[in-house]
């Protein structure tokens, strides 16, 4: 790679550090873990700062982007399929403005961090600078895949538009993750982290399911479309297993009630018949009862 020695080295090393923590955490990551980063021949190496465009005192250039929903600087995704990331400030030619610029012909990766809750980053990589804009003050941003890093030359093409598209459509990738992310973070704060129907409390085990599929138009991803769900009974609530009346009683399937087939059954399922589901506190958070109703009767037509 074309880029300072010593940054690639501390990349290449932060790269294989977010694999390990991604591995154990999931891809969404606490700040805190972000911050203080790792250690890296005696100095520590931070990934996360109070600037969003942010670069560790070893380096060169910059490490990580991160955007803040809501936040200051209205980044968001462009017609094309790629992030439109505003400059830090309104001054092209501040230092760290030019830094980031400089990774554009260098074709540096950077880390993108995206908070989709207080407290708690979304992490992608590798990502690059495509483009810039003064004028506007923004940069574009495109995700690539992962083994591009390492194995750039390979992966160059003499085909921009190939490139491009591959790009574009991991970068779309990333947007759905972002909303997928988002939404499972809403979900489990509002069911305080506990299944809604067996009050499981591990998050590992915990999904955000949508009473409304979200490729339906009205499948938003809002709270009150949706349920924490343990996986078992995600999976149940999907294939109409069990249902959810307006009301917010559960139901078996018949067939699935007179089956005898070991405890999972009778203890996971069939002890859950007529039980109500556990509701958020705030009833704007509450399930809303003509999606549940919709729902409920897609579930009767399957039994």
């Amino acid at each position: 790679m074309a880029y300072f020695n010593h940054d690639e080295a501390i990349r290449m090393a932060v790269f294989d550090w977010l694999k390990e923590q991604v591995e154990v955490h999931g891809d969404v990551l606490p700040r805190a873990l972000l911050t203080q980063g790792f250690v890296y021949r005696g100095e520590q190496i931070s990934l996360q700062g109070q600037q969003g465009i942010w670069k560790p005192r070893l380096m060169k250039n910059p490490i990580s982007i991160t955007s803040i929903k809501d936040g200051p600087y209205a980044d968001r995704f462009t017609p094309e399929g790629f992030l439109n990331y505003k400059y830090m400030g309104n001054d092209p030619h501040h230092w760290i403005n030019v830094s980031l610029r400089e990774c554009i012909p260098k074709n540096i990766p950077l880390v993108y961090l995206f908070q989709i809750a207080r407290g708690k980053y979304l992490v992608t990589w590798p990502v690059y600078i495509i483009n810039d804009d003064p004028r506007g003050l923004a940069f574009t941003v495109a995700v690539d895949d992962a083994d591009y890093i390492r194995n750039y030359e390979e992966h160059v093409t003499s085909d921009d538009t190939e490139d491009n598209a591959r790009r574009a459509y991991l970068t779309r990738s990333m947007k759905y993750r972002l909303h997928q992310q988002s939404f499972r973070e809403k979900i489990l704060r509002a069911y305080r982290s506990q299944c809604a129907l067996c009050r499981l409390k591990h998050a590992e085990l915990l999904d955000a399911a949508h009473i409304i599929p979200d490729k339906h138009a009205d499948g938003e991803p809002v709270v009150s479309n949706g349920l924490s769900l343990c996986k078992i009974h995600h999976a149940a609530f999907d294939k109409h297993i069990l249902g959810i009346t307006p009301d917010y009683t559960i139901k078996l399937r018949e067939d699935i009630l007179r089956e005898i087939d070991g405890p999972m059954l009778k203890y996971g399922l069939q002890s859950l018949e007529n039980n109500k589901i556990i509701l958020p506190v705030h009833r704007s958070d509450r399930p809303d009862r003509e999606r549940l109703e919709r729902r409920y009767r897609e579930f009767l037509d399957a039994g």
